[in-house]
């Protein structure tokens, strides 16, 4: 919540009030170094309510939704397609929504796996921002990945998790397998294994996924996490479309 607060720019308790709070949109030099701010729209919900943030164009937009909708289905349609439509003549619409993930330390432990591990940092990274591997490397913000964990088969490596130091209290996991070593526990393995290594750091480890990305969501379950918080945000109409440019196949 304190890292939430400093990427919105509100207070850590607003998460825990029982109405939506707003707040006017900014880009605080602590946020989370992978978050596009400001955005015209920006919500966090831990459970209680809403916190948003919000540019002077989109505030109205943003209030009007949350005053008219409930918490538990404000992130999802048919409402999001009201959010969308009237955020679409500012020349902005919904965009990203995710779950995130922190390891509950009391089910938290490494998990075995069928192949050597090996913890790996910063100077063996740099063969590895390869596409099998783009979860869990990141090649744009090289500089922040500094830690993984890798499962190899003999001198193969067949699966990866690594972590991005996001800010300055929590770095994020991703992780990769191999299509041919999948659904061996290979993922949950190294994500708690690095998630414990992690601890070692004092940081703490979060993950994120899609909520339709149920074999992620199991992954985060097996190995020790537990949902903590949801995000949505808005973006410009024309950045919508390049996203949806990239993604065709």
């Amino acid at each position: 919540m304190q890292q939430s607060a400093i990427d919105l720019g509100c207070d850590p308790g607003d998460f825990l009030r029982d109405k939506p709070v707003i707040v006017p949109a900014a880009a605080p030099p602590a946020a989370r170094r992978y978050l596009n701010l400001p955005y015209p729209a920006y919500f966090v919900s831990y459970g209680s309510n809403i916190v948003a943030s919000a540019t002077t164009e989109c505030i109205s937009v943003v209030r009007d939704y949350l005053n008219r909708f409930p918490l538990a289905h404000s992130f999802e349609p048919p409402h999001l397609h009201v959010l969308h439509e009237a955020l679409r003549p500012l020349g902005a619409g919904v965009s990203m929504t995710a779950e995130y993930w922190l390891p509950d330390v009391n089910l938290l432990q490494p998990l075995k796996c069928d192949y050597e591990t090996r913890i790996l940092t910063q100077a063996d990274f740099a063969p590895l921002y390869q596409p099998q591997w783009s979860n869990a490397l990141c090649e744009k913000r090289a500089e922040l990945d500094v830690l993984g964990v890798g499962a190899f088969d003999g001198d193969k490596l067949v699966g990866l998790a690594g972590c991005s130091a996001d800010c300055e209290q929590m770095w994020q996991i991703g992780i990769d397998v191999l299509p041919d070593y999948r659904k061996r526990g290979i993922a949950a393995a190294l994500t708690s294994q690095l998630a414990i290594e992690i601890l070692k750091h004092n940081k703490i480890p979060f993950y994120c996924c899609a909520w339709c990305n149920l074999p992620s969501a199991r992954n985060a379950v097996k190995a020790g996490f537990r949902p903590a918080w949801t995000e949505m945000n808005a973006a410009g109409l024309d950045k919508i479309a390049e996203m949806n440019r990239g993604n065709q196949t």
